[in-house]
């Protein structure tokens, strides 16, 4: 069958659908934004996926990006400047509907692939990581860098994050460290490496299986799969110190534990991850360790509800505004030195952080309802 490209003007142009038997691709696309997911995309890939799971013609999804991108993340310019003017409402319509869809994608009935080819941040790794292949290349860039913003790992990262080996997940969510291919491949991230020079052919093979059977889906990118080795730098191999010290019951524990190293040896990763975590938010690194501590014990769904209870306290700006001075310092004003508030972690009471915690006060505010799904294993990242 020959390929249909939809890419009709407006906001469906923002998600190009190709039809090809089977398959549908769809390309995220806005590339001179790395892909950064809009409102507009996020209703586009709700209804895609939504059609698809009811249509018997349609048995895999493939996703990717176009550009040097897969997806760099959550367009947030919209919402932070909604929320600067008060209307913090407007932000939390885009959290909900960018959560239901994290939820949709990890209970889909269907094989999506992924195709990680570039960045993978924020919002990029909600539409893919949730799904159940993920196949990372040597341009891959993983990464979760809200704590640097005032936020926090959100679109289910408590769920997944905390399902990596030992406690890299709360190494990755606290420091937004950035994770290659191989990285991604080695933790459970990523499913599969494919190099880059290879994706046509793989897309190709994919586009040719008339099945949903997970495992036709995955003997087939075997094919097209390598095993790439892990630099000598990477944190990956530096596992048995980050267990060693990410593994401390709160924040301040884990920078004593990392000085404590930095006494006994001399690595400049260790001296890094330090001064990463000392530039970051001192309430989204205490908000983020509580929260990937409670995914552990949560399901997906429980994952979503309570982050996006979290997500609207951080809209509003009850205890902290360091979200709204994040975007300033980061993305608007671009000084790169943000004035956070409190200031210091000894600074953050247990009363501070529990109030992220609870439903917002605000007769109009409702939690985040999830769509009723079918009993499905919840999640490919469970098997982890």
């Amino acid at each position: 069958m020959a390929a249909k490209t939809n890419s009709r003007a407006g906001h469906e142009g923002q998600v190009l659908v190709e039809e090809k038997a089977f398959v549908r691709t769809l390309t995220l696309n806005r590339p001179r934004q790395l892909n950064a997911l809009s409102s507009q995309m996020i209703s586009r890939l709700l209804e895609l996926f939504t059609a698809y799971e009811d249509d018997s013609n349609v048995k895999l999804i493939i996703v990717k990006g176009k550009g040097r991108a897969f997806c760099a993340g959550g367009d947030v310019a919209a919402v932070v400047h909604e929320m600067n003017k008060g209307k913090w409402r407007l932000g939390a319509e885009f959290f909900r509907k960018e959560f239901i869809l994290n939820y949709l994608l990890a209970t889909y009935s269907k094989p999506q692939v992924s195709i990680l080819n570039g960045n993978v941040m924020g919002g990029g790794a909600g539409v893919s990581i949730h799904g159940r292949f993920r196949v990372a290349t040597e341009k891959s860039v993983f990464a979760m860098p809200e704590t640097a913003l005032g936020l926090f790992p959100d679109i289910g990262a408590s769920y997944f994050l905390s399902r990596l080996p030992g406690f890299f997940g709360e190494y990755v969510g606290l420091t937004g460290s950035r994770l290659d291919g191989a990285e991604m491949l080695v933790c459970g991230l990523a499913t599969h490496f494919v190099p880059s020079t290879r994706l046509s052919l793989l897309e190709e093979a994919l586009c040719k299986a008339n099945s949903s059977d997970p495992a036709i889906i995955s003997s087939i990118i075997d094919e097209y799969s390598q095993q790439p080795s892990l630099k000598e730098q990477s944190a990956y191999r530096r596992l048995d110190v980050i267990d060693k010290c990410f593994s401390q019951r709160t924040v301040e524990e884990i920078l004593s534990a990392l000085e404590r190293e930095a006494i006994y040896k001399t690595d400049d990763w260790i001296t890094s991850t330090i001064q990463t975590l000392k530039k970051a938010s001192p309430m989204s690194l205490k908000i983020w360790l509580r929260s990937i501590r409670e995914g552990r014990l949560e399901g997906v769904g429980q994952c979503l509800i309570r982050e996006y209870r979290m997500v609207c306290h951080v809209l509003r700006g009850e205890v902290s505004k360091d979200f709204a001075e994040g975007c300033r310092a980061i993305l608007l004003d671009k000084d790169r030195n943000p004035k956070w508030n409190p200031s210091r972690l000894e600074l953050i009471s247990d009363d501070m952080v529990d109030l992220y915690f609870s439903k917002v006060d605000d007769e109009d505010w409702k939690d985040l309802k999830l769509p009723a799904r079918s009993s499905l294993p919840v999640s490919a990242m469970a098997k982890l």
